[in-house]
């Protein structure tokens, strides 16, 4: 699954994920919401879930932004939206945060989703805390894998959500 970024350079050089993987050519940078490929973009403002039927996609597509600009409208580009649905940062920034991944953890859940956790694996591989991103969602991750649709995923998410809130 090829990786791509509409990338705003608006963060910290020094931890900006996704230009670490561009720099292993692990993923590809676009400046542009015109030159930033079609694909299933991930976008936490989705009306529909990523889930396994969305498998048959060979592209996915990241915003990198700072958290302060990742309003809606930044967002609008091309592609097949879907939010990733329940997990929990394990980057040094948001750790233990519910819904603040950075751009690697973004792509490795959605590969993990998607059936290809070796290659999210292989990407968190370049980040000394990427492991742990995995050891935290293991389980989440392997329910949502095993999902048919978006409204399956939604309601697994929704016993996580349940649970916190106790």
């Amino acid at each position: 699954m090829e990786l791509h970024v509409r990338y705003e350079g608006d963060d910290d050089p020094e931890k900006c994920t996704a230009r670490k993987l561009a720099r292993f050519e692990k993923a590809a940078l676009h400046r542009t919401n015109r030159a930033t490929p079609y694909g299933v973009v991930l976008n936490p403002h989705a009306d529909t879930a990523l889930s396994p039927a969305d498998a048959d996609h060979d592209r996915l597509v990241a915003l990198d932004c700072s958290w302060e600009t990742a309003e809606k409208a930044m967002f609008e580009m091309p592609g097949d939206h879907r939010a990733l649905p329940f997990l929990v940062a394990a980057n040094p920034v948001n750790y233990g945060q519910p819904f603040q991944l950075n751009t690697v953890e973004a792509f490795a859940g959605a590969l993990c989703i998607l059936g290809e956790r070796e290659h999210a694996e292989e990407i968190l591989a370049k980040f000394n805390w990427g492991h742990t991103f995995l050891e935290l969602n293991d389980e989440p991750l392997g329910r949502y894998a095993e999902c048919e649709n978006s409204t399956d995923v939604v309601e697994i998410q929704q016993e996580y959500l349940d649970a916190g809130a106790e």
